[in-house]
C-alpha cells in the first residue's frame, strides 16, 4: 500500500463535512454496526428524531440494495465493495451517499429510474409508492429498485442524484445520493 496523507484525508473530511465514510466489502453485521455508530451520531448531534430516522432509513436501504445485489450477481469480495458517506450539509440537512460496482446495463437502467423519479414532484412520488405497494409481487423477479428507491425519493429533500463511472472489467460503478 502507498503512503496516504492522512491529515490530507481529514482535511478533505473536514471540509466537505463527512461525518461517517466506508469502503469495502459489506455485510449483514457491518450494516448493522455502521447504522448503530450512525444513529449515535445524530443523536449526539441532536437531530431531530424524525430526520434522524429518515437518514437512517436511507442509509439502510441504500446499503441493503448494495448487499442484495452482489449477492445476487454473486460477486467476489472486490466487486461485492460498497462505498458509503454520510455528511452535514451547510443548511444542516444530510447526504447520504453510496455506490458500487454493477453490470453496465443495470447501472444504465437504474441510472434511467432514478431520473424519471427525480422528476417527479411530491405528489406524484406518494402516488407511485402506493401504487408500487398495490402491485402484486412477481417472485421470479429480481428485486430491487421498486419500494425502497420510491421510499428514498420521497425523503429526499431535492432530487436523488445518480451517476455511472466506467470500472475495470466492462462493468460500472453506480453512485446515488439523497439529501434528507
Amino acid at each position: 500500500m502507498e503512503y496516504l496523507d492522512l491529515f490530507s484525508l481529514r482535511d478533505t473530511f473536514n471540509r466537505n463535512r463527512i461525518l461517517l465514510c466506508f469502503n469495502g466489502p459489506i455485510s449483514r453485521s457491518l450494516i448493522e454496526e455502521i447504522g448503530h455508530a450512525l444513529k449515535n451520531y445524530l443523536q449526539a448531534q441532536n437531530t431531530a428524531p424524525s430526520a434522524a430516522m429518515d437518514v437512517f432509513g436511507v442509509y439502510v436501504e441504500m446499503t441493503q440494495n448494495i448487499r442484495h445485489y452482489a449477492s445476487a450477481r454473486q460477486y467476489d469480495e472486490s466487486d461485492s465493495a460498497a462505498t458509503i458517506i454520510v455528511a452535514r450539509e451547510s443548511d444542516g440537512a444530510y447526504a447520504v451517499q453510496a455506490g458500487n460496482v454493477v453490470e453496465a446495463s443495470d447501472g444504465t437502467a437504474l441510472v434511467a429510474h432514478v431520473e424519471r423519479l427525480a422528476g417527479l414532484d411530491k405528489v406524484a412520488l406518494k402516488a407511485a409508492y402506493k401504487e408500487q405497494l398495490r402491485r402484486p409481487r412477481d417472485t421470479a423477479a429480481a428485486s430491487g429498485a421498486g419500494l425502497g428507491l420510491l421510499d428514498i425519493a420521497r425523503k429526499s429533500r431535492t432530487p436523488l442524484l445518480a451517476s455511472l463511472t466506467t470500472a475495470p472489467g466492462g462493468k460500472m460503478f453506480f453512485s446515488l445520493k439523497a439529501v434528507i
